[in-house]
């Protein structure tokens, strides 16, 4: 954790980040049609408590909240690692992954303006011109060529979604927010056994005993998601957030949607629209031109 990479090998990991990050929903996706929305939540979120622990017990990070951070580990575990991740998962029941990952993703246009309601942080051009296309690309979404405002389960799908975003957003802004004690990778297992407790007791209460039928597939999926999608996919963003430039890794992260909606194709055949093109395109623009600030234009450019 105290060292970066080199550039080739701080790249490769960041790829492979994106692709599983982007993959995620597309498992999710699969999950969900045989188990419960809370329950897949909450596995997923144990696997990769029992990742996290061992990761840092081995690195010598493993140390316990101060007052000042439980806090953010709160925060996040309620927002982020529970509520995200189990509308995310409802939302998956109803919808194409392909469709989810670009609603989700919408997250950063929510962000510019809590941010200014709640850290008093500026409005720029640049950021409501960010903001402007992304809502184009919204809207494009639910125009109704493209979408059948009379499908009540396609509704709340997109209403899950959306409101995953929002939690996600608020997420980031309480963490931008917070004066950090312990690092954040320190505090990331916490977060994860207090969001497994929480989805935990939710799914037993509301879903009762899992009746899972369990296979070879079903296992693989979980592992995947456990341990590579969330435990050793965040640790890998430490380290290449620690070896390449903020603005590389801002718009590298643009490419998850864009992986995701080609795996959820391939895989799941779920056709990708011009409508759900041009929305993407104009989300991700959005969100490049808003959270890019202007001085980094030339390395943007290079």
């Amino acid at each position: 954790m105290k060292h970066s990479l080199s550039r080739p090998v701080a790249l490769l990991l960041f790829a492979i980040v994106v692709v599983t990050w982007g993959s995620n929903w597309t498992i999710t996706k699969t999950l969900v049609q045989s188990v419960s929305p809370l329950w897949t939540s909450a596995t997923r979120s144990a696997i990769a408590t029992v990742v996290l622990f061992v990761l840092l017990a081995a690195r010598g990070q493993l140390v316990l909240p101060r007052r000042g951070d439980v806090p953010v580990v709160l925060a996040v575990a309620v927002l982020h690692m529970g509520a995200f991740a189990a509308l995310v998962a409802f939302g998956l029941q109803l919808l194409p992954a392909g469709r989810s990952i670009v609603l989700g993703y919408t997250t950063p246009l929510w962000v510019a303006p809590a941010a200014w309601l709640f850290l008093r942080e500026p409005v720029t051009g640049s950021r409501l011109a960010g903001i402007g296309l992304g809502l184009v690309g919204l809207v494009a979404m639910f125009n109704p060529l493209a979408f059948d405002w009379s499908d009540r389960d396609a509704l709340t799908g997109n209403g899950l979604i959306l409101l995953a975003a929002l939690c996600w957003a608020a997420n980031i802004v309480y963490v931008r927010a917070h004066r950090w004690i312990s690092t954040p990778f320190q505090m990331v297992f916490w977060q994860a056994l207090l969001a497994t407790a929480i989805l935990s007791v939710l799914a037993w209460w509301i879903d009762g005993v899992p009746q899972v039928d369990w296979n070879s597939g079903l296992v693989t999926a979980f592992l995947y998601t456990g341990i590579c999608g969330t435990a050793l996919a965040h640790w890998a963003m430490v380290m290449v957030n620690r070896s390449l430039p903020a603005v590389t890794t801002s718009l590298g992260l643009l490419a998850t949607p864009v992986v995701g909606v080609a795996i959820s194709a391939i895989w799941l055949d779920e056709p990708v629209s011009n409508s759900l093109i041009f929305a993407m395109a104009m989300i991700l623009a959005g969100i490049a031109i808003g959270t890019i600030p202007s001085w980094k234009a030339s390395a943007i450019r290079a």
